[in-house]
């Protein structure tokens, strides 16, 4: 588990395609400022959002193996470039964002992504499918950081859902959110909470 608040932004500085193409990538990442001294063989961090297992570490960086299914279903972990990163969450940690398993949902567009007086404003634009899980006041996670959703409108004309979201400036400096553009694609992780209602729901209406 997850709270999608960003550790450090890191780096993927190679990217090793595995004998056989359809068997996924190794991935070699500099932790930037996060510290590793606490973490082992076998712990989990999220890279964007997506939970992947540490498989080989040194003091300042860490490797991981992506398989095929992850890298069709998320976007940012085939090429080298900065990335959020997260460690797993203890119990003995604050809950400073919320829930996050580190698994991604979907994959969003970015609509928009421009200055509003001193925060910024990032309009995504979310597949059909999610559009139930947003709710105004209710918690995404975008690239693997845990976001408050202000505004949601659903458009028939495409049957996407877009959302508005606010970031203060602390928010954009320390994570690669900054970089995004309109037509990026994101990692998508709805609210936790939101699932298994969706799923109780489902069962007391058969």
């Amino acid at each position: 588990m997850f709270t999608g608040i960003v550790a450090a932004i890191g780096k993927i500085t190679e990217v090793q395609a595995f004998d056989d193409a359809n068997a996924g990538v190794r991935l070699s990442i500099d932790a930037g400022g996060m510290p590793m001294t606490d973490v082992a063989l076998g712990d989990s961090i999220a890279i964007n959002g997506a939970c992947m297992t540490v498989v080989e570490k040194t003091d300042r960086s860490f490797k991981v193996d992506v398989s095929r299914e992850s890298l069709n279903c998320t976007v940012g972990l085939d090429a080298v470039r900065e990335v959020n990163l997260e460690k797993a969450l203890t119990l003995a940690e604050r809950l400073g964002g919320h829930l996050v398993s580190g698994h991604v949902d979907g994959l969003g567009v970015v609509h928009s992504f421009a200055p509003v007086g001193e925060s910024w404003q990032l309009v995504i634009e979310a597949p059909h499918e999610l559009a139930k899980y947003l709710a105004y006041k209710g918690s995404i996670v975008v690239n693997g950081v845990s976001l408050t959703v202000n505004r949601v409108e659903d458009l028939a004309s495409t049957r996407a859902c877009r959302f508005s979201i606010n970031l203060i400036p602390h928010t954009v400096q320390m994570t690669t959110l900054k970089q995004l553009t309109a037509g990026a694609r994101v990692n998508l992780e709805i609210d936790l909470i939101a699932r298994y209602v969706e799923r109780m729901l489902s069962l007391e209406q058969k």
